[in-house]
């Protein structure tokens, strides 16, 4: 392969590694690498870096400086008192410096400002690296150009509490106002970021000297308020690591030439290096470059680099993984490279003082100050991922979980045990690779999430039976029993997520397969049969083996499933694991810190929360509440409870199965509490499907009445939306012609139903989703129709439901309100129907936040007073959320004390 020349920043990272950071110039690197360019020989190594690199880092320091900025325009807006008293607070603390400090400090700051920019400048040209020079010229220039709008924004349009806090009257003309920021500390705050100052200690501590002095002098002198430093550091670093972002970073990473120059200056005399072949992932993409090096005298080595481009590859998916969840199942994801370097070396070291096979680290070094290199002794052998089923004995299982058992016995974990960590050499010696994630002194937690990872990483590859059999011969069936708490989806490394998510996307596959051939032939056989029975109408007998027909055709398609069924690999694994230690803890460990769901729901209900009280806060309740109509408020608790019976025969309905009604009125009425722990549209599926399985229905069937209760719900749901939409927009025209609203939601339909038809990857989403759903709902709702007195329950449950909800809401109103405040029936409609879709959507749990925002709002919209909107919403709430929570947890205990949940 054509050799490749080297990077400036290589050459002066070269000559790092064979001292100090910054201890040799660029032209004795050059010299050194002239010398051995007629051996050098390097295969597989990137034929061209591109010139710059977008670090995902930047773009995060960008965002958490807007943030910082928006956080501190938000202190000086609402906070005016505590801004004021602490301007108050550090003008007199700095009014009591001498002058003569006061003087020297001004003017030693006044000269270093722009003296060390330059002197900066200088050096970094000595080191030939004029385009970080550049990258800082630009974020000067804009950062320059962000303070002069930011001054004219403050003088002409800012809130009069964000002036103050910004300015104050200039000592040298009263009548004047000082800078909000510093039109010439911002530009070089951006400069010295953007050509990298943050990686060169001795240059950041006289910068921060600097800034310190002439903040103190400006603030003792009153040319500047602490919010107006602050905000101009703010502005300096946010605007470097934007450019940075925008424009891109010199790339640093060093080629091969680099690497064989730094083998050489750490005593190896290598000839040839060959660059592996490895995809790269968020998970390992930071696990560095691999290189096989020969060498002129001895034994080859494997040679593993590590940049800081690399390491960024999956930042916000590690910074994510850390936040949500809990500190002992992550790992630290801003780590510098000589932390890195550092860890990686102490693992290595001490996996094998631990008696555990793993590659011996014998050399490290730096290549510069943006990447590391760590040479080990070469270990040939294929990884297990390549490994053949056949080749993978019980030996070499019995000789992977010896290596792990050799790890654990000194508290060592290993974080990664997948496939490709796992390599097998020429003997059939198992050896742990890839220890740079692991930890030392880990807790039992972390070492039974090894034992967990790995046992669905051996599962993966000979099943679940043989995994567990050998690691229960050799960590013993304690050991491994003490694992299953870990053995959940989060807990496992990504790539193995993914493959068991691919899994089940088959699994379910093969399901839908069975169940529709099963399907087809039971069709055909009917046809045949009817074919040959054909002639005048059916009597009695013949309509009743028709009916016997279909539900033998029921039974097959659930045999059909029944067969298809196949438990996921987890599964398999604890029913092993169970067979030996019956026992064994099953229950999952919690490993979250936050659940997605629940930030989602916290940030939803509390920007709902926040809409109420900014509304509440203009209303007065004592004369509202006495004046209040209570016969419509006895009006609307009387349409909240016959809310009940109505979802109770919406539900049955769809049922063709006898199931006891009033336990089915019990059972909604016992969703009232799940929907304050669950979202509306997840919680009351989940409870009656429950509550029909416990009754005697089949699972496949229940789950299929539940899901044709909801289609055809959703489907009325539209429908009144439509109708009522209508109805609405011509209340107040004389001609019939729909409302506006009406016409762009069915444009707004129309647009999305379009997109999904022209994207591959939203059609082949809902092909399947719709494939699914034929295979079970539609079956079911075509026996409800032979049914027409349950098809009449079903359609009159769920009519009477909406309205007894929507004459609750108009109830609630007419409580707080008069004639001259009344609206139609058809808003009232309308506003509820959207609230509703809107809360069954939302997932805060009953909708909370989401619903009363989308009813207040609609309510005020069709011309209904905010005085009267708000108090009627909360009414409607309480009546149909809150209260019956007392009596849903009464009939949640009852059901599931009776087993009817």
């Amino acid at each position: 392969m054509k050799q490749q020349g080297v990077h400036p920043e290589d050459a002066e990272g070269t000559s790092d590694a064979a001292s100090r950071p910054d201890a040799a110039g660029p032209a004795e690197q050059d010299e050194d690498l002239v010398e051995v360019t007629h051996i050098d020989e390097v295969e597989g190594d990137e034929p061209l870096l591109p010139a710059r690199v977008h670090r995902p880092s930047d773009l995060m320091r960008l965002l958490i400086g807007v943030l910082a900025v928006v956080v501190l325009l938000g202190i000086a807006a609402f906070a005016h008192g505590t801004t004021s008293g602490l301007e108050q607070d550090i003008n007199k603390g700095t009014g009591q410096a001498p002058d003569l400090l006061i003087k020297i400090a001004g003017l030693a700051s006044s000269i270093a400002i722009l003296l060390v920019p330059v002197a900066f400048a200088i050096e970094r040209l000595i080191k030939r690296d004029g385009l970080r020079i550049a990258d800082g010229v630009l974020a000067a220039v804009l950062a320059h150009g962000v303070t002069l709008a930011t001054d004219l924004w403050v003088a002409k349009a800012a809130p009069n509490s964000i002036q103050e806090a910004l300015t104050q009257p200039s000592p040298g003309d009263i009548h004047a106002l000082t800078d909000p920021v510093h039109g010439y500390l911002a530009p070089v705050i951006a400069y010295m970021t953007a050509v990298g100052m943050s990686r060169r200690p001795r240059w950041r501590a006289v910068l921060w000297i600097v800034l310190m002095l002439d903040a103190f002098s400006m603030l003792v002198t009153g040319y500047t308020t602490p919010f107006s430093i602050i905000l101009t550091v703010l502005i300096g670093w946010t605007i470097a690591y934007g450019t940075l972002y925008a424009v891109g970073s010199p790339n640093v990473r060093p080629t091969g030439r680099t690497l064989m120059a730094g083998l050489r200056h750490v005593g190896f005399r290598p000839v040839s290096a060959a660059r592996e072949e490895v995809s790269e992932t968020p998970e390992t993409g930071d696990r560095g470059r691999r290189y096989f090096v020969t060498l002129e005298d001895g034994p080859p080595l494997d040679v593993t680099v590590v940049d800081r481009e690399q390491q960024a590859q999956g930042f916000f998916y590690r910074a994510w993984r850390n936040l949500t969840l809990r500190g002992f199942a992550t790992r630290s994801s801003l780590q510098s490279l000589r932390q890195a370097l550092e860890q990686e070396a102490l693992l290595a070291y001490a996996a094998i003082a631990a008696g555990a096979n793993a590659p011996k680290l014998i050399a490290t070094s730096e290549l510069g100050p943006d990447a590391v290199m760590l040479v080990y002794e070469h270990t040939g052998g294929r990884t297990l991922d390549s490994l053949a089923d056949e080749e993978i004995t019980d030996e070499l299982l019995h000789d992977t979980w010896q290596q792990v058992r050799a790890l654990q016995s000194r508290r060592i974990a290993h974080r990664r045990l997948v496939g490709d960590a796992i390599l097998v050499d020429r003997s059939g010696t198992v050896i742990l690779t890839d220890m740079r994630v692991g930890e030392i002194a880990a807790g039992d937690l972390l070492l039974r999430m090894d034992t967990s990872q790995l046992l669905v990483t051996l599962g993966l590859r000979v099943g679940a039976e043989r995994a567990v059999a050998s690691a229960v011969e050799v960590l013993g069936p304690d050991a491994v029993a003490d694992c299953l708490p870990m053995l959940q989806p989060i807990a496992l490394s990504r790539s193995t997520r993914a493959t068991l998510r691919r899994l089940a996307r088959e699994r379910a596959q093969r399901e839908r397969d069975a169940v529709l051939e099963a399907s087809r032939q039971a069709k055909q056989a009917r046809h045949a049969a009817a074919g040959h029975e054909s002639g005048p109408p059916l009597d009695k007998a013949e309509k009743k083996a028709v009916r016997a027909e279909t539900r033998a055709e029921k039974r097959a398609i659930d045999d059909a499933l029944d067969e298809a069924r196949e438990e996921d690999l987890l599964t398999q694994i604890r029913h092993e694991v169970l067979l030996i230690r019956p026992q064994a803890p099953v229950e999952p460990a919690r490993l979250e810190r936050v659940r997605p769901r629940t930030l989602i729901s916290f940030i939803a209900g509390a920007i709902g929360a926040y809409f109420l009280l900014t509304q509440l806060t203009h209303i007065e309740f004592g004369p509202l509440i006495a004046n209040a109509e209570w016969g419509w408020v006895a009006a609307a608790v009387l349409f909240s409870a016959v809310s009940y019976v109505a979802a109770a025969m919406s539900l049955l309905g769809f049922v063709p199965e006898r199931v006891p009604f009033p336990r089915t009125v019990a059972a909604q009425v016992a969703g009232s509490f799940v929907k304050i722990v669950a979202p509306a549209a997840v919680g009351g599926v989940a409870l009656n499907t429950r509550f029909l399985q416990r009754a005697g229905v089949r699972p496949g069937l229940a789950v299929a009445s539940v899901g044709a209760s909801q289609l055809f719900g959703l489907g009325c749901h539209i429908l009144m939306l439509l109708s009522f939409g209508y109805l609405t927009g011509t209340e107040k025209t004389p001609s019939l012609s729909p409302s506006r609203t009406v016409i762009a939601g069915l444009l707004t339909v129309a647009v999305l139903v379009l997109v999904v038809t022209s994207v591959p990857f939203l059609r082949k989403f809902v092909v399947t989703r719709v494939r699914s759903l034929f295979a079970g709902v539609v079956p079911r709702m075509l026996d409800v129709l032979q049914r027409p007195q349950k098809l009449v329950t079903g359609i009159g449950g769920m009519l009477l439901l909406t309205a007894c909800f929507v004459m609750c809401l108009d109830a609630s109103i007419r409580a707080f309100g008069d004639e001259t405040t009344s609206i139609s029936l058809a808003s009232v409609a309308v506003v509820f129907l959207a609230g509703n879709a809107l809360g069954s959507a939302a997932p805060t749990p009953g909708g909370v936040g989401a619903v009363e925002a989308t009813l207040t709002v609609g309510l005020i919209a069709v011309g209904l007073p905010k005085e009267v909107a708000a108090p009627a919403v909360l009414l409607y709430r309480l009546l149909t959320l809150w209260l019956p929570v007392l009596p849903g947890w009464l009939a949640f205990t009852h059901l599931t004390r009776k087993g009817a949940l």
